[in-house]
């Protein structure tokens, strides 16, 4: 299977992924060092993620997204603004680009991923675990563990995410760590895209069982 992995950042989504022929876009050179000590065998761009899905979409199986989220975030809307920590910005739309787009122009198996919102979605995602994912297939349940999102040190986000960045320097190592999708759970992800033959897709797409109570 040839997969897209779009703001790979570190490549938590990625971890347990197996038979996959993996091309991962990362704008940061040194974020995008760190995914390719990782992950050797990817092929690594460095370079704008959105772009690069405009460009090159048709060249996969299946592609998946994570455009960035902070400006979507209940945690930097009630905890930060609120507080008159930071100020308020428009939220970023190219999520919701990349979800019109491969809805109506790929042909493969896509996922798009993001933080539970502040705001009502403007399309509605599915909720598994703690994040929202808008997909052509359907994602089973999945329970994961709660991470401690202002308390946990990086010790016990290395812990959690699998991934050792003590030897990385130049990087938010916490953030990266933070921001890394729950791995089980993107394997869950990629297995359920593997079993949904075009029947089920075309099935699934008319139906639109897209739920955000999970």
């Amino acid at each position: 299977m040839k997969v897209l992995n779009l703001y790979a950042g570190v490549g938590g989504n990625r971890k347990l992924w197996t038979d996959v022929e993996v091309t991962a876009v990362e704008i940061k050179p040194k974020i995008a060092e760190i995914y390719q000590d990782f992950f050797p065998d990817d092929n690594v761009i460095i370079g704008d993620a959105h772009q690069y899905l405009l460009d090159h979409y048709k060249e996969y199986d299946f592609i998946w997204s994570s455009p960035p989220c902070p400006t979507h975030s209940q945690l930097r809307k009630h905890a930060l603004v609120t507080r008159g920590i930071v100020d308020p910005m428009y939220p970023d739309m190219r999520l919701y680009q990349e979800i019109i787009f491969l809805e109506h122009h790929f042909d493969g198996l896509y996922c798009v991923e993001n933080v539970v919102g502040y705001y009502d979605p403007l399309i509605r995602p599915q909720l598994r675990g703690r994040h929202y994912f808008w997909s052509n297939f359907l994602i089973r349940d999945y329970v994961c563990e709660p991470g401690k999102i202002e308390e946990g040190t990086i010790d016990y986000w290395q812990e959690k995410t699998g991934f050792d960045l003590s030897k990385y320097t130049g990087v938010s190592r916490r953030t990266l760590l933070r921001n890394c999708v729950d791995s089980k759970l993107a394997n869950i992800i990629l297995d359920c895209a593997r079993g949904n033959t075009q029947l089920q897709l075309t099935a699934y797409s008319k139906s639109k069982r897209m739920d955000v109570d999970g």
